[in-house]
């Protein structure tokens, strides 16, 4: 029964959220349909075109939600799962959602540019450079993690002997990489359907969902394998060749497609809930609260359980990609807040999965969160070990696995976006208008290479520590984001005083814990026990403190001259 009430009641407060907090917000901003979207007015067919509010809403949701909302929270549990459902909500509802929305608003009345060019309006072109610089670091972390990730969901080796080819009777890995290659085909069979071929969403999606589900039987029967280094360069040559190709080819259909297995995933897992309930050899076993927990709390839970409250990559997806693809501001709200509050409900849902199995995890019976994730919405619905619990652990096992990729495509759009910006001056729309060494370094295949390769070789060496300065970068981009977005709302009249207290909150934590990290690592380093990950980690987490510290200042300034005005 536990389990139940804590998804009803996080259900009910979030649609409550929506409705209310959300529509406060788009009154407050002035959220006008009769404006046209940058998608409208700057269409080129490349990086503005305008999509079904269905088509942007399964690119939005599966770019921001990816594994995050899966294993934040799962490893979050640690703390109780009170203090993860509290931040789940409260954090999706005010903070979360409140930058996803906010930001996607600002870069509608920025021409559907970056959080950047945001920030030059209000806080200047010193600010924007130091925004820009420090999004790009954070994208190398976004490049390395999923890469690293991606690979090795991918990749599987058979013995001392790594396959190449097509296999029957495939491993997990090699089932979830031919489903994520024939998805690829998938996504652009739908995009020429739909953009050349003139064939309506619906029939279209009926198309596309058949697809999966014949992808899928093809997948459990046969695999493919490739070295983990041949799968590598293949991702590197696939987000690259993605990120400068039209998004109606591959990003919108890719991502829409991907949606429907989040939204089955969810389904899946909300009905495992309820007809589970009552069963006495399942137990939701995470403690309430975890007292000897509390004295790390903060700022340990808020990294950690970061997309299922509140992440700043969203609003570099909000700015970079789905501003350009919004076919009406009426739709603003659904996009950007609604996507943000069903990927809480996600990160609920997951704290419920793994309550399931949570002696079994404590005693590290999963290899990963999303791991525990799978076994535990498949044991709501049979034992382990038996048909229906093996056929669903795998499903959504894959579900969870597809979701790397489609982040990590749309993350290298956004760092050619973001590469180009940074060198460009003021008056010049794109790398045409450029002169000279800016010219060749805004150019969208430079930018492109530059990140990819470097994202491929930090991700090929495997570095766990990649993930834990990628979640201390997400939140702290978050918390600068915030701060943008209030600044230029200031600057334009418009309400910004919700934003105060999660900007505050977040830089808060998020400086906090890259203090303690920067110390720890001088600790390890004074007592000669440093490996070339802990040096790293150094560089990257100080870069990303000092550069946030000149933001922070830029943006204090900023405040200060609006509250005299």
């Amino acid at each position: 029964m536990t389990a139940l009430l804590i998804i009803l009641a996080a259900i009910v407060l979030l649609f409550c959220g929506y409705v209310f907090y959300g529509s406060w917000l788009a009154k407050q901003w002035g959220i006008d349909p009769a404006k046209k979207t940058p998608a409208i007015e700057k269409e080129d067919g490349v990086d503005y075109c305008a999509a079904k509010p269905a088509v942007l809403m399964g690119h939005h949701f599966s770019s921001i939600a990816g594994a995050g909302p899966i294993n934040g929270p799962i490893q979050a549990a640690v703390f109780g799962w009170v203090p993860v459902f509290l931040w789940c909500v409260i954090g999706g509802i005010f903070f979360g959602g409140l930058q996803d929305f906010g930001s996607l608003f600002a870069s509608l009345r920025h021409d559907g540019k970056s959080v950047g060019e945001i920030i030059s309006d209000s806080m200047g072109k010193r600010a924007k450079k130091l925004f820009i610089i420090f999004a790009l670091l954070v994208l190398i972390l976004v490049i390395a993690s999923f890469v690293n990730v991606v690979a090795g969901t991918f990749f599987t080796k058979d013995g001392s002997n790594v396959m190449f080819g097509f296999v029957k009777n495939p491993t997990g890995n090699q089932t979830t990489a031919i489903i994520s290659l024939l998805f690829i085909v998938l996504a652009i069979i739908y995009g020429i359907l739909t953009n050349k071929c003139g064939m309506k969403t619906l029939p279209a999606t009926i198309i596309g969902i058949a697809g999966i589900v014949l992808a899928i039987w093809f997948g459990l029967n046969y695999g493919f394998a490739m070295s983990r280094t041949a799968w590598i360069i293949f991702i590197g040559v696939y987000i690259a060749v993605a990120s400068l190709i039209p998004v109606w080819i591959m990003l919108q259909p890719r991502d829409y497609l991907s949606s429907f297995l989040l939204y089955a995933m969810m389904l899946v897992a909300v009905v495992g809930i309820i007809v589970s309930t009552g069963n006495k050899d399942l137990n939701f076993a995470i403690p309430a609260f975890n007292a000897a927990k509390a004295s790390t709390m903060f700022p340990a839970l808020f990294i950690t359980v970061a997309c299922g409250a509140c992440s700043g990559f969203h609003s570099l997806i909000s700015t970079g990609t789905s501003s350009k693809q919004l076919d009406n501001e009426k739709n603003a709200k659904a996009i950007g807040y609604g996507s943000m509050l069903i990927e809480s409900a996600l990160g609920i849902i997951s704290l419920i999965a793994v309550g399931m199995v949570w002696d079994k995890w404590c005693n590290k019976g999963f290899g990963s969160p999303s791991a525990a994730f799978g076994g535990g919405i498949a044991i709501m619905f049979g034992k382990e070990g038996s048909g229906i619990y093996n056929t669903i652990n795998a499903l959504l096992t894959l579900a969870v696995s597809v979701f790397a990729l489609t982040s990590l495509d749309t993350g290298t759009r956004l760092s050619r976006f973001m590469f180009s910006e940074l060198f460009l001056k003021d008056g010049e729309a794109t790398w045409k208008d450029a002169s000279g060494v800016r010219k060749v370094l805004a150019h969208p295949l430079f930018g492109t290479t530059l990140m990819v390769v470097i994202g491929c070789i930090l991700g090929g060496l495997s570095l766990s520590q990649i993930w834990g300065l990628f979640g201390a970068a997400n939140q702290l981009l978050a918390g600068i984001a915030l701060m943008a977005v209030a600044a230029w709302l200031g600057q334009a009249g418009k309400n910004n005083k919700m934003f105060y207290i999660p900007m505050i909150f977040m830089l808060a934590a998020t400086l906090t814990f890259l203090v303690q990290k920067i110390i720890a690592i001088f600790k390890i380093i004074a007592a000669s026990k440093a490996m070339w990950g802990d040096w790293f980690q150094l560089v990257f987490a100080s870069a990303m403190f000092v550069l946030a510290i000149f933001l922070v200042i830029e943006g204090f300034k900023t405040f200060v001259k609006q509250n005299k005005k």
